[in-house]
């Protein structure tokens, strides 16, 4: 991929926080459902948990955060995927939302974009 120059990307990012440890089944749903891979880093959460705690959700301030780049045709496929493995439509049980890729420069095609591309070409 490479710089856009104003045109669309064609990429969305999706954006997960979870408790830490929740991640696992979440990165293998994603991955399942046509991401080409993920970014995984730990965090610390503050301000929602004492909230939620006046409801006995006991929510843990260490969280794991993924980031994965997909093409605007697998978004939703992925999006759900990974709501549905994290329970993330369950209070406390995290956080995801999509972002749209306005430019990018580094990002190595999936085999199938390597692919037709070469079609291209012939």
């Amino acid at each position: 991929m490479s710089e856009s120059n104003g045109k669309s990307t064609g990429l969305d990012v999706i954006t997960c926080i979870v408790q830490r440890g929740k991640a696992a089944p979440i990165i293998k749903a994603m991955t399942k459902a046509g991401a080409g891979g993920a970014t995984i880093f730990f965090a610390r959460g503050t301000g929602i948990r004492e909230r939620l705690g006046l409801l006995g959700i006991a929510i843990q301030p260490e969280k794991e955060v993924i980031v994965t780049v997909t093409g605007k045709d697998t978004t939703d496929q992925v999006f759900d995927a990974m709501v549905s493995a994290g329970r993330l439509n369950h209070p406390g049980m995290g956080f995801i939302y999509t972002q749209d890729v306005g430019r990018v420069v580094g990002l190595i095609p999936s085999e199938q974009e390597i692919t037709e591309e070469e079609a291209k070409q012939d």
